[in-house]
């Protein structure tokens, strides 16, 4: 019986886990992107450094996309353009922003 729940549990953890506003909202978008969507956050890294900053800066331009609050280059900016404003809630924003620190920090995993 035990094993029957923990079974059950893990299942639904890997389902819940492909079905959260980061995966569904910002994966799909950037998964046929040239730029993968980690290069994102590594340039959001080096830029503000501390998850409470890097969170603020990508809500920030998430809301309100201009080439001067972005962290690319002139030249994608070109190429690419300026992402759409978020249609996501700020819950909705902060929780997939929080998937998407805890999915690339590289804190704690730097031997």
């Amino acid at each position: 019986m035990v094993k029957k729940v923990l079974i059950l549990m893990i299942i639904a953890s890997f389902i819940w886990a492909k079905t959260g506003v980061y995966e569904k909202n910002c994966i799909p978008c950037h998964e046929d992107m040239a730029i993968k969507i980690d290069k994102f956050f590594y340039r959001y890294l080096l830029k503000y450094s501390s998850e409470m900053e890097v969170k603020h800066a990508m809500s920030q331009y998430l809301k309100n996309p201009k080439a001067e609050n972005s962290i690319l280059v002139d030249g994608l900016i070109n190429r690419f353009g300026v992402k759409k404003k978020t249609t996501l809630t700020d819950t909705e924003l902060q929780e997939a922003l929080d998937t998407y620190w805890e999915q690339y920090k590289v804190f704690n995993k730097l031997k």
